[in-house]
Order: structure tokens, then sequence, then C-alpha cells
């Protein structure tokens, strides 16, 4: 009998600029499903809280600096390389110059996203968003 997988943990960002933009970038070539858009995180290491490790990722990975991120919603996902729980965070604040230090693309989008293919983790978020955005216009 096989082991069960383990969980990935994984904290997310979903930085969202005063007109309602969210950030976006593509994963960088030579990881699992290079080229697809996603939002920026990366893992928990051991004894880091979500926030730490996604202060951390978006620093390597941007170069920014984010203000305060509370867990907003928890999802899993079973991809074929890893099964992995994402701690999504909502981020409206953050300082420095947004640098692609991984050589990934980054842009703004507004719902419904123009770019494509979408990382599919990020799917059931991006239609909790539009709901909200429904209730909220």
């Amino acid at each position: 009998m096989s082991e069960p997988r383990k969980h990935t943990e994984v904290a997310v960002g979903i930085l969202i600029r005063a007109d309602g933009a969210l950030l976006l970038s593509t994963r960088p070539e030579g990881k699992p499903y290079a080229g697809y858009w996603e939002f920026p995180g990366g893992k928990i290491e051991a004894g880091e809280t979500v926030e730490e490790a996604l202060r951390r990722e978006l620093h390597e990975e941007l170069g920014i600096t984010i203000g305060a991120a509370q867990v907003w919603k928890i999802t899993e996902h079973d991809y074929p390389h890893a099964l992995v729980r994402l701690h999504w965070c909502k981020v409206h604040a953050w300082s420095g110059e947004f640098e692609m230090r991984e050589g990934q693309a980054m842009c703004w989008q507004q719902l419904p996203l123009e770019v494509s293919p979408v990382l599919p983790g990020a799917m059931p978020v991006l239609e909790w968003m539009a709901q909200e955005r429904g209730r909220a216009a």
C-alpha cells in the first residue's frame, strides 16, 4: 500500500492595486507548469508563519516588501507533481520596485483575466474574487 501524499504548504499573495487590478506572473522556466500565469508566492518553510513565508517569497521573487497579510482562504489542489495546500492572502500595501528576479513575466489584470493559461489551483480563488466584485458592484 502506498503512503498518502503529503501536502506542500504554500503562501500565495493576491496583490490588489487601488483600481482593483490583480498582479499575476508566469511560472519560471524549469518549474512544473512553466509559462502558466499564477499569483506570486511559494513554499512555507519549517517554523515560518504564512505571512513570514509570503513576505520572504515576494521579496525573493519580485523585490518588494509587503504590508500586513492575513489568510483569506485556504484551498487544496492535487497536481501531478505535488499535492498543495494554498494559503491565499490579500495584499493591498507594498513598497519597492517590482523586479522579476526569476525571469518571469508579470502583468496587472482586471477580472475576467485576459492572460492564459492560468494555473489550475488559482481557478477557485478567481471565481470567489469575481463573485465578491459582483456583489460590490
